[in-house]
């Protein structure tokens, strides 16, 4: 099957390699003529394990294209996804714009039957929108093919999507067209003959679906966020309350690790556009609301706790460990780390940052900021002179515990572990001023210096 992906961001990529791997023919669209021009030379303008890889194989197979001609990427297409940004607007809302755009240029290019499957996240209503917009471009034609919209909206975690969208637990498929449901079913037809995956419903429901998933998953973040503080104020530890709530198999363990918070493209603007979706129509989304605040607060938590252990931030020098929002990924979109770091260099601090992949993108999204922070080329590296250590991301490179490396690098003695990677007597014992989420401050036990 032919099928068009307008968008080449992170769903668009994926989306497309995958398909274009189980045999489709695929063209992605995008706007942005620098990156086609990368994508066709076998570059990759995100980091995500394993799909520079498959782009580069399927682009040698012919089965992979790319385009900024969106008339070019139309042509015999019998599917076309939208899978283009929709960022959050300063009301919380699902900003549009992208969407609209292509939607437009769909009904004004497309000569031939057609299907668009909204894969972007987009609020219950979009593929109304969306539908109207096309009509609306087709009046003005003598030529009107039919084009039709369905709801398929996607389920990745970034540093896992070609696993997540090969073998998914579920494929959403929102239309009331025998038809369409159909046409959906041969494009995933490569993905589906071991079992069945496909969830066929109406196209409000697949909409409102993905949005209820991720506001479920960030619930328990912030829950079990909100747990810490209490444990942090209460004596407790919040990692074996996590063992003693997550052996109920009503709860279960994902998501259930406290942190500094949770960031990237998706849950932050997930939450606050279902919330605004739900104002809209008259009902107050108090959980929503909350799980945003709990939020909001504890991506605070790291440079509280920071300002709290350090006689004085003026002047010190702080080490970053990981700066991505999770491991396996360079994203930095609402990333902890972003937080951390502007905090810091308000507080007039001095930064040495490392992250295995993300440098880059964080040097981006800081902006003018960037000039304040130095990004070293490894952790021990960033460690060199400084009175603390935050750590953000729990990159596995992070997670063993070398109190004699680290007292050998830095000048201070103070860690602050927002992911809780180390077990806090040994880092007591180890000479470190350990401070972590959920659990008891450790004082060290031994001078590091003497070890």
């Amino acid at each position: 099957m032919r099928i068009a992906i307008f968008g080449s961001g992170y769903v668009g990529l994926v989306t497309g390699a995958c398909l274009a791997d189980g045999g489709h023919h695929v063209t992605c669209i995008d706007v942005d003529r620098t990156r086609v021009d990368m994508l066709r030379s076998g570059g990759c303008p995100i980091w995500e394990p394993g799909l520079e890889d498959m782009i580069r194989a399927n682009t040698a197979q012919g089965r992979l294209n790319f385009t900024d001609d969106a008339a070019e990427g139309l042509r015999d297409a019998r599917v076309a996804f939208i899978a283009v940004g929709t960022p959050q607007s300063p009301d919380g809302s699902a900003d549009l714009t992208y969407v609209d755009a292509v939607a437009r240029d769909i009904g004004r290019l497309t000569e031939n039957r057609l299907l668009i499957a909204n894969k972007s996240t987009v609020p219950v209503g979009t593929a109304a929108r969306v539908q109207d917009i096309v009509d609306d471009a087709l009046s003005h034609r003598e030529n009107r093919p039919t084009i039709t919209v369905c709801s398929n909206p996607e389920f990745l975690k970034e540093g896992a999507a070609i696993q997540d969208f090969k073998h998914s637990e579920r494929i959403v498929i929102g239309t009331s067209c025998p038809e369409d449901e159909q046409t959906m079913r041969d494009v995933y037809k490569p993905l589906n003959w071991q079992h069945e995956k496909i969830l066929a419903m109406d196209v409000p429901s697949a909409e409102l679906t993905k949005y209820a998933a991720n506001a479920m998953l960030a619930t328990k973040i912030s829950f079990m966020n909100e747990i810490a503080t209490i444990a942090e104020a209460t004596g407790a530890d919040v990692e074996k309350i996590r063992v003693g709530i997550g052996s109920d198999s009503r709860i279960g363990y994902p998501f259930l690790y406290a942190g500094a918070g949770y960031g990237g493209s998706c849950f932050p603007k997930d939450v606050a556009a279902l919330a605004h979706t739900a104002r809209t129509t008259g009902c107050q989304p108090r959980i929503l609301d909350a799980v945003d605040a709990v939020n909001v607060t504890q991506k605070a938590s790291l440079f509280r706790k920071l300002a709290r252990a350090v006689p004085s931030l003026e002047g010190a020098t702080v080490a970053v460990w990981g700066l991505a929002f999770k491991p396996k990924t360079d994203d930095v979109r609402e990333a902890p780390s972003l937080d951390l770091v502007r905090s810091l260099i308000e507080a007039g601090a001095n930064v040495r940052a490392y992250d295995p992949v993300a440098m880059e993108t964080f040097r981006a999204a800081l902006g003018r900021q960037a000039d304040r922070v130095v990004f070293t080329g490894g952790n021990l590296d960033a460690l060199t002179g400084a009175d603390a250590l935050a750590i953000c991301t729990e990159w596995e490179e992070f997670r063993m515990f070398d109190p004699d490396r680290l007292a050998s690098r830095m000048r201070g003695r103070v860690i602050v572990d927002g992911r809780n990677l180390y077990d806090p007597s040994r880092v007591a014992e180890g000479g470190f001023h350990y401070i972590s989420v959920g659990r008891r401050e450790a004082e060290p036990t031994v001078s590091a210096d003497a070890r």
